[in-house]
């Protein structure tokens, strides 16, 4: 069966539409004759959104009971069932009520599209996993409600529900979003103009973003080189040098002038490049770059300027940042340098920015000193020389400059042979040698205009010079061809010491390892693939890049086995045989990071298990003991109560009666909190926070304890609390019963409140023994008693409980000494933004 198809609506804020747009799109369909229902929708009784539901078919909800309450969710088993063609799912970051088919919506989104249903759905850009932290610095609030960005952006089609802060604004004013009672305390709040202009721009660039990946996939299926410039990404060329920074800064301002703009910094590890780049220097720029909000690249090319102009092109940039040279003047005739070759071949799609620096003109080095291979120009001009040079020479001396002497002659020959050697190598060095000599025969030795030479001293002459210039020309070459292979393990060492200490501290995934290989050898896909044994078929462990991982390692352009079953497949292009080292240092690091990365899972699930055996284990002598015991008195009371043989009068009767109600509220009370640690353990437990005074909850918590046991001390000047009424109750009802069960007899426990910056803070204080520094960090741990706790006394799960629930609300318990003796449980938890904000609900 065929996956459904996901469309979502995403809205800056509650209020923009986003219901009524979806809902206005199943009205087109069903007109279309699509078969369409309404799986959820929650139209918060506005009534124009209300009214888009007429006409639709709807799936009756699921109703739950909750903590006394009932609430409806959707009935995922009846849509199933009825199975249409697209269903309606509003609000997909919703955190589903216990006893659900799933905790969230978005999990049950799934099994719709699982079986093959289409589905349409809403959600803002604050409930986004990834942007929690930035919208609770915009507007006070923590989203609690999130959805992974993964399902957002795997959605078929995401459509952005716009809207202008102000006129958002005079849609609440006209009471269209929220009842009028809510109106003022929205507006003064959570709606602020710049709340509103904030949230927008975040939905504008997420969606943006979203639109360059469809964009970039439909460029590599359709195989478009072409630039097209859908937003500004600029590419800055780094060379290692203390430039780099300057580019860094003006390309982050070229960016910030356009919305949306990006940074890429590449450096080009070159074999064959003037530059020796400092590995210091690069990891500052990087770092900086970083910070910048751009990204760093590295990448091996032969030719720089074709490097850059290729990784421009291959990531849609718009423009490119260079740093004007620094060579010298008399260095311009050895090429026309890096910058002005990009100028020249960008072409008109890219636009090439040369920024001076301080660096600009001050040389770059020698070259031998650098490690340099001769370049194309060095050996076109070495080629000039060998073959021109003894032409224009032989001209000079024959007829501009009188007669000078065979020796002197010769030595003006040899000196061109060294300029065409250190200029050209090898082969330019014998040809200039070859010439000169025959030259030298001809017009300069007795008897001229003839081969033939008469003196066999000038014999021996020319036979040295023949020597002296070949001996010359092996050398310069060999000096390149090492300095070449020096500077070749340079880049390369560069390349494996970065990725090694990235890999090493645990920040490249296999995903991003694979994309630096692509990325770095210019290739078009990347995957390892694995198989178990020899004759089973391979399976792609990851990849990166565009297109389909290939089947098998015989089908890549490239392959890199990594031991038996195991191989890096590369497609795009050819490999030569020097980048295999560094490939198979790669492929290598490839199969360690896999390898991390399922240990850490079976770590993570051997912790789980390990934990879990060990609450079984304590369980297990809980029951054997602290339920028991109840139960042992329960069973002695009715057993006593069914006897015939005594006759109980009635106050015997009321006492038996009294044990047996005292033992089961024991064991509700055990059992509670036994229930409540499971749910923790298995992270079920999903808070629905509320803004509410703590006089309104922490009275109720204290029904378990007598009357004249707790004294407390709640202000009523202080802000709400954003918290779950039901947890809130259960930590704060721990908390006091067992300070009550370990104060001394006649002395109240104290429960008081206060505000400290944007949180509040409950206090129990007890005057009973307290317990040492070392195990006050212990006694939150489950199963644990400590010193003044007898046997019988429970399970040693309240506190743990306790803490449990403050944390799943955002909050922290702690324990601190009593002045004069005793324990202190200081509960924080967090303010609600705003003192006018009860009961807002920030959902759409």
């Amino acid at each position: 069966m065929a996956r459904g198809k996901l469309r979502i609506y995403l809205g800056a804020a509650p209020g923009v539409g986003k219901t009524y747009a979806m809902l206005s799109e199943a009205h087109r369909r069903v007109e279309r004759g699509t078969d369409c229902v309404v799986a959820f929708v929650e139209h918060h009784h506005r009534p124009r959104t209300e009214v888009m539901l007429h006409g639709l078919e709807q799936i009756p909800r699921r109703e739950l009971e909750y903590r006394g309450g009932t609430f409806t969710e959707m009935d995922v088993e009846a849509v199933l069932a009825r199975q249409p063609r697209v269903a309606l799912v509003d609000e997909l970051a919703h955190t589903n009520v216990p006893g659900s088919r799933n905790t969230k919506r978005w999990q049950d989104v799934e099994e719709l599209l699982a079986a093959g249903i289409d589905v349409i759905s809403t959600v803002n850009i604050q409930h986004l996993e990834s942007l929690g932290d930035i919208v609770e610095s915009i507007t006070g609030v923590r989203q609690q409600e999130t959805v992974p960005d993964e399902v957002v952006r795997r959605a078929d089609q995401i459509e952005l529900v716009d809207m202008s802060p102000q006129a958002l604004r005079r849609r609440m004013a006209h009471g269209n979003v929220y009842k009028p009672d809510k109106v003022d305390a929205a507006l003064s709040n959570y709606f602020r103009p710049g709340n509103l202009t904030a949230l927008r721009e975040l939905a504008l660039l997420w969606v943006a973003d979203r639109v360059d990946a469809y964009l970039t996939e439909y460029r590599n299926e359709h195989q478009v080189s072409a630039i097209w410039g859908s937003r500004e990404r600029i590419v800055v060329g780094l060379t290692g040098g203390p430039e780099g920074r300057t580019l860094i800064r003006r390309a982050a301002r070229l960016a910030e002038k356009g919305a949306g703009g990006e940074v890429l910094a590449v450096y080009i590890a070159r074999s064959d490049g003037l530059t020796g780049a400092s590995p210091k220097e690069l990891a500052v720029q990087r770092t900086l770059v970083e910070d910048l909000g751009g990204t760093f690249h590295h990448v091996v090319g032969e030719d720089v300027s074709v490097a850059i102009l290729d990784f421009a092109r291959g990531v849609n940039a718009t423009q490119i940042v260079l740093g004007v040279s620094r060579r010298k003047g008399w260095q311009y005739v050895l090429g026309p340098g890096v910058g002005a070759t990009v100028a020249r071949e960008s072409g008109p799609d890219l636009d090439v920015h040369l920024i001076t620096h301080d660096e600009a003109g001050k040389g770059r080095g020698l070259p031998a000193a650098r490690g340099a291979r001769l370049g194309r120009s060095r050996i076109i001009w070495g080629w000039l020389v060998a073959v021109a040079g003894p032409a224009v020479l032989t001209l000079l001396l024959t007829s501009v400059t009188p007669e000078v002497g065979l020796a002197n002659d010769m030595l003006l020959f040899l000196t061109l042979t060294v300029a065409a050697a250190l200029l050209g190598g090898l082969y330019p060095a014998l040809a200039s040698a070859v010439v000169g000599s025959l030259l030298l025969n001809w017009y300069f030795t007795p008897p001229v205009h003839t081969l033939t030479i008469a003196d066999p001293k000038n014999i021996v002459a020319i036979a040295i010079f023949v020597g002296v210039a070949v001996s010359v020309a092996s050398v310069v070459d060999l000096a390149a061809r090492r300095t070449h292979q020096a500077a070749r393990l340079r880049a390369e060492s560069e390349i494996l010491s970065y990725l090694a200490g990235n890999v090493l501290r645990g920040e490249t995934s296999l995903e991003a390892l694979l994309e630096r290989v692509r990325e770095t050898f210019g290739m078009e896909s990347v995957a390892l693939l694995e198989r178990e044994s020899d004759v089973a078929p391979w399976t792609c462990a990851g990849r990166a890049g565009a297109g389909g991982p290939v089947e098998r390692p015989e089908d890549a352009d490239v392959d890199m086995p990594v031991g038996d079953h195991t191989a890096l497949a590369l497609t795009g292009r050819v490999l030569p045989a020097a980048d295999r080292r560094v490939l198979a240092a790669f492929a290598a690091q490839a199969v360690v990071v896999l390898d991390r990365q399922r240990l850490k899972s079976q770590a993570d699930q051997s912790r789980a298990l390990a934990e879990g055996n060990r609450i079984r284990t304590a369980l297990l002598a809980a029951v054997s003991h602290d339920l028991r015991t109840p139960l042992a008195g329960i069973k002695a009371a009715v057993t006593s109560l069914r006897s015939d043989d005594v006759a109980w009068s009635e106050e015997d009767q009321a006492e038996l009666l009294e044990g047996i109600e005292e033992g089961a509220d024991r064991l509700d009370h055990l059992v509670g909190n036994l229930l409540d640690m499971s749910r923790l353990q298995t992270g079920t437990v999903t808070p629905i926070l509320r803004e509410m005074d703590l006089d309104e909850v922490v009275p109720m918590a204290l029904g378990g304890v007598p009357e004249d046991s707790v004294e407390l001390d709640i202000p009523e000047t202080l802000p709400m609390v954003a918290v779950d009424a039901g947890l809130l109750e259960r930590s704060v009802a721990n908390l006091v019963e067992n300070a009550v069960k370990y104060g001394p007899p006649g002395e109240r426990v104290l429960v008081s409140a206060s505000s400290l910056a944007d949180r509040v803070e409950v206090r129990v204080v007890d005057r009973g023994p307290g317990v040492p520094d070392e195990v006050k960090g212990l006694i939150f741990e489950p199963f644990q008693r400590y010193g003044d706790a007898p046997r019988g006394a429970g399970v040693g799960l309240g506190l743990a409980v306790a803490r449990g629930f403050a944390e799943a609300m955002g909050g922290t318990l702690d324990a601190e000494d009593t002045p004069g003796g005793g324990l202190t449980m200081v509960l924080s938890l967090p303010a609600a933004p705003g003192p006018s904000r009860r009961g807002h609900d920030h959902r759409n």
